[in-house]
């Protein structure tokens, strides 16, 4: 995993290199020498903090509907109520 860091005036000059960059690893964005910012792929971010994608996300991505969808094991069974 390769890191880079750019600058806050490189980064504005230059976004498309940060973008590229992601691929291969986090960007650091430096503010007046210090880190500020980081850069991730949505898949590196995925990875790290361990989300799935939501049913909304999901319905809201362009292009077919047949995404996959984890769903947790039913842990309850319904139950019966009377109503008066």
């Amino acid at each position: 995993m390769a890191i880079t860091t750019l600058s806050s005036r490189e980064f504005n000059q230059d976004t498309s290199r940060a973008k590229k960059a992601t691929a291969k690893g986090p960007v650091f964005i430096t503010d007046r020498g210090r880190p500020a910012h980081v850069l991730l792929s949505i898949e590196e971010y995925r990875r790290i903090t361990g989300k799935r994608q939501s049913i909304a996300n999901l319905l809201a991505m362009p292009g077919p509907a047949d995404g996959e969808l984890e769903l947790p094991p039913r842990t309850e069974r319904a139950k019966l109520v009377s109503l008066p």
